[in-house]
């Protein structure tokens, strides 16, 4: 979370200095016109700023994914980014339309307009000005659709499908947005850094948009394939699906996901890889638990030799690191990357001592055999928690049954909320937080 906060601070922090190498926001002389006029600048800049970057992100940059820790860290990013240039956004829109609301109410009164002066104007200069009326409306309009869009994206009661079909359109809203930018930016800031800067960013948002709209996103990393197996586990709602994919799939590291995509109109969806990779028979397997419309309605839509789509790998949960010992916490169905990563050692040991803890308020007397089963194989000493029968697991209770953890690092993956209280409990502890690894598993 820390690569994310400052990676945000930092694009914030950027195009406010820049743009204060510009311009100001104390005006001579200052008054509440003046500074509107700074300040609808600033925030224009801000707002279509973070956009940029947010749109940026959207095209998942496999490059980026090592320097913000995964792609997960990056949709957070990407996240804070969209509600930072909702903000600047609300505030640009008032300080216009409000200032034209109280000139009109009789609170304010406008200055007297001086004298317009005879210029001389280059081609796209005047073109600009010709241009500012109709991308002023064209900015207020897009503003409000992009609002509501945003607004859909942020509130989880709206169900992922309609999520994915209305988020795509904040493209949509992205390029209109981007020529209202280009048009009433100020026309001294194209010579100077700030504007340098911008326009880098409308260009690259502007094809991120456009690859958006046409579905490229991710293209050369998809690989088709058909469902195999399907392993259904009523008490857990749980199921087990197997693909066989043909060329094309570069292969994973145990830990990362895929985006599948088993029905078009429903879009893909995100999975943690639940299989090592073994390029012999191209196979990999996803465990999903009914936790939404889309997971309830799998076991009876899914059927084997169903073609899919998967892309990916994606994430850097891939428990590489230097010490000599590891925790895992897999809570629920977050114990699906260490199954992988069980696999995996099982086939490729190594000299790592490792205690993976598995809490469950569900029991499948076949999962769990098949789960240890697994952690026999691959020499990790296993603790199993069903719940209320062996009570809440807590920092208290790892520490206890592993007294060498402070030579530990930690891998959680399970409900934010016991990962946040875990991470805070260790740390506070004098766990090392560089040591503490968490897969922020939710896309929006």
């Amino acid at each position: 979370m820390k690569r994310i906060k400052v990676s945000l601070l930092a694009v914030l922090l950027l195009l406010t200095a820049l743009w204060l190498a510009a311009d100001t926001l104390l005006p001579e002389p200052f008054t509440y016109f003046s500074f509107r006029a700074a300040f609808m600048q600033y925030s224009g800049v801000i707002g279509i700023g973070a956009m940029s970057v947010a749109m940026l992100l959207a095209l998942r940059p496999k490059w980026l994914e090592p320097h913000l820790d995964g792609l997960d860290k990056m949709y957070r990013l990407h996240k804070w980014l969209g509600i930072a240039a909702l903000t600047a956004a609300i505030t640009h829109w008032w300080w216009g339309k409000g200032t034209k609301w109280m000139v009109g109410w009789g609170w304010l009164e406008r200055p007297a307009r001086k004298p317009a002066a005879v210029e001389t104007l280059g081609a796209l200069e005047g073109w600009l000005r010709d241009q500012r009326g109709i991308a002023e409306s064209v900015g207020e309009w897009t503003f409000y659709a992009a609002a509501v869009l945003i607004v859909v994206a942020l509130t989880k009661r709206v169900p992922y499908h309609w999520f994915s079909k209305t988020h795509k359109w904040i493209a949509a809203a992205y390029l209109a947005l981007a020529y209202h930018s280009a048009v009433l930016v100020k026309v001294e800031y194209w010579s100077q850094p700030v504007g340098w800067l911008l326009a880098v960013l409308l260009l690259g948002g502007s094809a991120a948009a456009l690859m958006t709209l046409t579905g490229r996103i991710g293209s050369d990393r998809k690989a088709r394939g058909a469902i195999v197996a399907l392993t259904d586990y009523p008490a857990l709602r749980v199921l087990e699906t197997a693909v066989v994919l043909q060329d094309g799939w570069r292969g994973h590291a145990a830990g990362q996901f895929a985006f599948v995509t088993s029905d078009r109109s429903e879009g893909a969806h995100p999975y943690t890889i639940a299989s090592a990779w073994n390029p012999a028979d191209h196979r990999l397997v996803f465990i999903t638990k009914a936790l939404g419309d889309h997971t309830g309605r799998l076991r009876e839509r899914l059927k084997i030799g169903m073609p899919v789509t998967v892309e990916g790998p994606y994430g850097c949960f891939d428990f590489e690191d230097a010490q000599p010992r590891q925790i895992w916490v897999g809570a629920g169905i977050g114990i699906t990357p260490f199954i992988a990563r069980l696999k995996h050692r099982a086939a490729t040991p190594d000299a790592k001592t490792i205690d993976l803890f598995h809490p469950t308020a569900e029991f499948d007397q076949a999962a769990i055999d098949r789960l240890t089963a697994d952690a026999d194989a691959a020499g990790v000493r296993l603790h199993l928690l069903v719940g209320a029968k062996d009570g809440r697991l807590n920092g208290e209770r790892i520490r206890a049954a592993v007294p060498e953890w402070q030579s530990a690092s930690l891998w959680f993956c399970g409900p934010p909320g016991f990962g946040q209280a875990l991470r805070e409990d260790f740390l506070a502890h004098g766990l090392p937080p560089e040591r503490f690894h968490q897969e922020l598993f939710q896309m929006r």
